[in-house]
């Protein structure tokens, strides 16, 4: 049962740097407007955020630790939801072109709220 946990939490770790690594190539990609810089700057450090601290909660020790981190997480996911939104909604995007990358970052919101609500009950 633990290798399956371990193995888990491995999996989420390369799929939540795999995802910091597709906003990085978004981020690169964004027009050199003032307002797409500055969104992109947000959603780029928003990201970032969400791919180091789930990093940081898989070391947490005690559980209130995990907790933090992982909520932590799941804010940081949050905004970069917002910022991705704010891409498509003021034209710097086109919402296609991000549905995929916006739809990853809901799958993983929905993980690490799964793994907070859990953390709650131990």
């Amino acid at each position: 049962m633990e290798d399956i946990k371990f193995k888990y939490r491995d999996e989420l770790k390369q799929r939540t740097k795999q995802f910091v690594l597709r906003v990085i190539k978004l981020y690169q990609s964004l027009p050199k407007t003032p307002e797409a810089q500055i969104i992109g700057k947000q959603l780029f450090r928003a990201a970032t955020s969400v791919g180091a601290n789930y990093r940081a909660a898989c070391r947490a020790r005690p559980n209130a630790e995990f907790h933090s981190k992982i909520s932590i997480v799941i804010e940081e996911a949050d905004e970069t939801m917002f910022w991705l939104e704010f891409l498509w909604e003021a034209d710097i995007i086109k919402q296609e072109l991000l549905q995929n990358l916006y739809n990853e970052n809901e799958e993983l919101l929905k993980i690490m709220s799964v793994s907070r609500k859990n953390s709650q009950k131990k």
